[in-house]
Order: C-alpha cells, then sequence, then structure tokens
C-alpha cells in the first residue's frame, strides 16, 4: 500500500494545524480517540443492521452491548487498529511544520 497523504485535508475550510502549545502527546490522544469513535460507529452500524450480535437484544443488552464496543474500539485504537490515528498525527505535524517556516 502507498503512502497516503493528510495534508489536503489542513487545507479545508476550518481545518487547522495543532496550536503550539499541543504536546504531540495530546495530538496523538486526540487523533486515537478519533479512531476509536469511528470504530465504534462502524461496529454500532454493523450490529443494528443485523438486529443484533446475538439477534434480539433487550435494553440493558444493548446498553452493555454499546458499552462493550466503545471499548473494544478504544482497545483497537490504541494498538494501531485501522492506522487512521497515525495518518491524522503526520498531516498535523507536516502542517504544524509548514506553518512555523
Amino acid at each position: 500500500m502507498g503512502s497516503m497523504a493528510v495534508s489536503p485535508l489542513l487545507s479545508m475550510p476550518g481545518a487547522t494545524a495543532p496550536a503550539k502549545g499541543d504536546t504531540p502527546e495530546k495530538v496523538r490522544d486526540a487523533a486515537e480517540q478519533f479512531e476509536s469513535l469511528l470504530v465504534s460507529q462502524i461496529l454500532r452500524s454493523a450490529r443494528q443492521t443485523d438486529g443484533g450480535w446475538l439477534g434480539t437484544e433487550d435494553a440493558a443488552g444493548e446498553c452493555a452491548t454499546d458499552y462493550a464496543e466503545q471499548q473494544f474500539a478504544t482497545v483497537i485504537a490504541k494498538q494501531g487498529g485501522l492506522g487512521l490515528a497515525n495518518l491524522i498525527v503526520k498531516g498535523l505535524e507536516a502542517g504544524n511544520k509548514g506553518r512555523e517556516q
């Protein structure tokens, strides 16, 4: 797979590079949270399309499944997940370097 560029996203209206006070750790954490949210939404969409992972669920089961999906998505994102967090961080760092020059 070739390298993917995120820098065009920075030219979109409203998109900005990290503020000078943002540490690399804060940027990485925000990117991982975004990826976690995206993975969680994908899991939720898949579950709702088929009527649940185990068939029909009651309200308590749905709440527990939502929580489990969120936790699973967080772990996936922390472990590298889909690679979106890395792309976001690289794109924001490149945008930030361009702003400093």
